[in-house]
């Protein structure tokens, strides 16, 4: 059954990670991506392991596991952009394309002769998106950026962590991911006006500019109170109890995210009385008294076993579950019901075990058609694209 951006071609000029899951979401639902990669080492995540995959000759191949988690449904291509053959390929390619995507720094490409500027006078209909660590203006847009720069300019590292501890960055690269899904987003919305209008136009998408957006309510609350926010490690800033709390044997998250939640959450753990007291009646009340609250019920969460606060909290109606590690998590059911671990097979690897699509249509399912490829791996079939066969 063909995808929901079936037909769609896309001429993917970025590597890493946000410009390629960006493109693999595209590839995802339909598109046909193709992967541009630097002659020889190919996209930088290729080099990020260990683990690899390996060959029949059990030597590791150029399939990291870092670069296989956002460049499946593509096809590979080795094009040096400095040299006239190479940039003559990118113009075929995408003259052929409906989307480019790039993620280098500002004015990068101009010198190759393939930004933005320079191919929509050729191709007016060309959606195009920039990813660059600042964006194509202001002060810090000469500078790089990667995640971890990303996150440390943009807050979220000072908001994460523990109270007494340094800054923390998230453990994946978050900002990397969410500016590729707000370029997804993007590239739809310019596609839909391009499909009205038959205009193209740039998409400017930085990684700070992101990450700041999806600060959220920590970003409002200091933009409305003018207070700047404190690392709190698993807490919550606006509702309590809404935490990890240890059990006997492990740890389990609470979220009362209302009155007559704590009120049921008290009454499973024998202080009925406490949700009656002026200091933790309300919510309000309770993220003022947050400390006094937390060092009371800590004791009581520490004294039964996790599937005792589980059990008894849902019975309840109080919204409560395990930390899991990921061995416990792909173990679960409901991954597997939710098709949440793929598996891709390559003749010289053999079978890949990849993170599924989460997203699930009625009458346009994600299809998983081709696995991450080695570089250049589909060099003949993007050859014939290019001489228009």
């Amino acid at each position: 059954m063909p995808g929901a951006l079936d037909g769609l071609f896309v001429l993917d000029l970025s590597r890493i990670l946000a410009g390629p899951t960006c493109t693999q979401l595209l590839g995802d639902l339909g598109a046909t991506v193709i992967k541009v990669e630097s002659p020889g080492q190919g996209d930088d995540t290729r080099a990020w392991g260990p683990p690899y995959v390996t060959g029949a000759d059990g030597r590791p191949t150029d399939l990291s596991a870092y670069f296989m988690s956002a460049n499946r449904n593509k096809r590979s291509i080795a094009l040096d952009l400095a040299t006239p053959a190479g940039q003559a390929d990118v113009r075929a390619l995408a003259a052929r394309a409906d989307v480019v995507i790039d993620n280098f720094k500002p004015g990068g490409l101009a010198r190759y002769g393939l930004d933005h500027a320079t191919m929509r006078a050729l191709h007016p209909r060309l959606v195009w998106c920039s990813i660059s660590g600042y964006g194509q203006t202001g002060p810090n847009a000469a500078k790089p950026g990667y995640d971890l720069v990303a996150q440390a300019f943009g807050g979220i590292m000072s908001l994460t962590g523990g109270p007494d501890g340094e800054p923390m960055k998230v453990g994946v690269g978050i900002a990397d991911v969410m500016c590729g899904m707000y370029a997804t987003v993007g590239i739809l919305a310019a596609l839909r006006h391009r499909d009205r209008t038959g205009e193209g136009q740039h998409i400017d998408l930085a990684l700070v500019d992101s990450q700041i957006a999806w600060l959220i309510n920590e970003g409002v609350n200091y933009l409305t109170s003018g207070q700047v926010p404190q690392r709190r490690g698993n807490g919550h800033p606006n509702i309590v109890p809404y935490q990890v709390f240890q059990a006997a044997d492990g740890h389990v998250i609470l979220a009362a995210g209302n009155d007559a939640q704590f009120r049921r959450t008290c009454a499973f753990l024998g202080v009925e009385g406490l949700a009656d007291t002026p200091d933790y009646a309300t919510n309000p009340a309770r993220v003022r008294n947050r400390d006094a609250l937390i060092a009371t019920l800590a004791p009581l969460f520490r004294a039964r076993t996790m599937a005792q606060i589980i059990d008894g909290l849902e019975q309840a109606g109080v919204t409560v579950g395990p930390v899991n590690r990921l061995d416990q998590t792909f173990a679960t059911p409901q991954v597997a019901a939710r098709d949440m671990v793929v598996t891709m097979t390559r003749p010289d690897t053999g079978p890949l075990r990849l993170l599924g699509n989460p997203l699930k249509f009625s009458a346009t399912p994600v299809t998983y058609r081709h696995p991450p490829p080695h570089v250049n791996e589909d060099e003949a079939t993007i050859r014939a694209l290019i001489a228009g066969d």
